[in-house]
């Protein structure tokens, strides 16, 4: 009889303890819900429509629900667009990824000096967006930058580069490396800064070299922490609207019009809400298959070769 009572009592406890646990939960979860789940929500359902500001009447107008999707399969635009967008996302994500991991190398000694100025590394991560849009605005403009400036002295001329079609989208590239690449360092120098010593020092007595050392042993401890690192920036590589909005607004002509971008004068040019929401809808599931893809691989797994 004592054994079914503390068994029944013991169970108690338990469903006690998860109705308490939800009740601490429920205020996160209608929060994170209202501003997370009904927006998106929301998103899918206009993208069902043919929306326009001009024309309030297309807000319930669900007779065609996959027509913006339709007319976005022909829209030679929206395929430029995508190209773009892939061709920026790489170009950032890889050069993120390269600074961060060899300004993390270097600043991974112990010296009072370089743990003094790590500091200053994460100065352009914490800038607002437009600041940073702004301070390379002024870089690239030849009349006012002083590196086009000191290029002219000594000979070396140079063209702007957001005016130039073949490397505009590459100066995006590079000021976005410039404002995020302290992510890809602070990550990969705290991974760095966790490695056990006894492999490397095995490494070492063996007869490997720097190099050897780094392939075999460093790089796979690092390797979870640069997939998590290239992950999440190239997430946040499909939201580089503040840089091309100040640096070339999505030109020259085209040139910098990347989806987002493209979703955005859609939208807020035109007034095709329905077809910029289905725009937005192909970014979502883009991402999402991205990083899907990224866990079924396994590349975020610890390989020691």
């Amino acid at each position: 009889m004592t054994f079914f009572n503390l068994t029944g009592a013991s169970l108690g406890w338990e469903h006690s303890r998860r109705r308490a646990y939800l009740a601490g939960l429920l205020p996160a979860l209608v929060v994170l819900g209202a501003i997370t789940l009904l927006p998106a929500l929301f998103l899918l359902a206009v993208s069902l429509t043919p929306l326009s500001l001009v024309k309030p009447g297309t807000a319930f107008d669900f007779s065609d629900p996959l027509g913006n999707y339709r007319e976005l399969l022909w829209d030679g635009r929206f395929h430029n667009s995508v190209l773009l967008q892939l061709h920026l996302s790489t170009v950032s994500v890889a050069l993120q990824l390269a600074v961060g991991l060899g300004v993390a190398l270097l600043l991974n000694v112990r010296s009072r000096f370089f743990e003094a100025i790590r500091a200053a590394f994460l100065i352009p991560m914490v800038l607002p967006p437009i600041v940073v849009a702004l301070i390379w605005k002024i870089l690239y403009t030849p009349d006012v930058s002083p590196l086009y400036r000191v290029l002219d002295s000594v000979g070396l001329p140079v063209d702007s580069l957001i005016t130039d079609p073949a490397l505009a989208i590459w100066a995006i590239g590079v000021a976005e490396t410039w404002q995020w690449f302290p992510f890809t360092m602070l990550m990969v120098l705290a991974t760095l800064q966790l490695i056990p010593d006894d492999p490397l020092e095995a490494a070492r007595i063996d007869g490997a070299n720097r190099w050897q050392v780094f392939r075999h042993i460093t790089l796979a401890y690092l390797r979870p922490a640069l997939v998590v690192c290239g992950l999440f920036r190239l997430i946040d590589s499909f939201k580089a609207f503040p840089l091309i909005y100040v640096l070339t607004n999505g030109g020259p002509g085209s040139a910098t019009e990347v989806t987002n971008f493209y979703g955005f004068i859609e939208a807020f040019n035109f007034s095709y809400w329905g077809y910029a929401s289905a725009i937005a809808v192909i970014m979502l599931l883009g991402v999402f298959a991205v990083s899907w893809l990224v866990g079924r691989l396994g590349w975020n797994e610890v390989h020691h070769d």
